[in-house]
């Protein structure tokens, strides 16, 4: 079973906590994940780009000039494509992106992705997480403590408003609950930082 250092919020170790080898210590699958991460930015997508066809754009009913004798190429209207104000060739028309996997090919990407965080040592687990106030300035102390300067993911067991209020104005900072956890956000950020409490709970859902 892999293991790793458990640590306080003052950046000390406390500890060591053992890891379910099925969920953080498992072979990585990287076409599996790549397919995870375009699902997720396809269903995020909002699909209202919208713009009009040569039939939609308002005008060019008449022939701007007749078919022969001028000396000019053909023309039909002045709402062509190729004309300045002209319609859009297959132009985008607001659409639905979104798809779905099968849970199995879920289950396994996010077994995947936590367990590129142990392998890569970007994993900080913490024996608690407690804050009681709305402070940014405490948040940033326990994230420099803690070596996390750059992006990093705070992974909670349940909701806590003084620690995702005091991390909210942070850049880069992410909070997320177990139960709203997904790929992206893992792979997305440097550092997966999750309390003791959110491990054992991880390890119950994917277990």
């Amino acid at each position: 079973m892999p293991k790793v250092d458990l640590y306080n919020v003052s950046g000390q170790q406390v500890g060591e906590i053992e890891l379910n080898e099925n969920i953080f210590g498992a072979e990585i699958n990287t076409s599996v994940l790549h397919e995870v991460v375009k699902n997720y930015l396809a269903n995020q997508r909002q699909g209202t780009q919208s713009a009009k066809t040569r039939a939609e754009v308002r005008g060019g009913g008449r022939k701007p000039w007749r078919q022969k004798g001028t000396g000019r190429a053909r023309q039909g209207s002045i709402r062509a494509p190729h004309w300045v104000g002209g319609g859009v060739v297959f132009a985008p028309k607001p659409r639905d992106y979104r798809y779905t996997l099968p849970k199995k090919v879920k289950r396994l990407a996010m077994k995947s992705a936590l367990s590129s965080k142990v392998q890569a040592n970007e994993m900080v687990v913490l024996d608690e997480l407690k804050m009681d106030a709305y402070k940014t300035k405490d948040m940033v102390n326990i994230l420099n403590n803690l070596k996390a300067e750059k992006k990093a993911l705070i992974v909670l067991d349940e909701k806590d408003d003084y620690i995702i209020k005091s991390a909210k104005n942070i850049p880069g900072v992410t909070t997320t609950l177990v139960n709203t956890l997904n790929v992206y956000d893992i792979l997305n950020h440097d550092k997966f930082i999750v309390t003791k409490d959110a491990v054992h709970k991880i390890e119950e859902v994917y277990a």
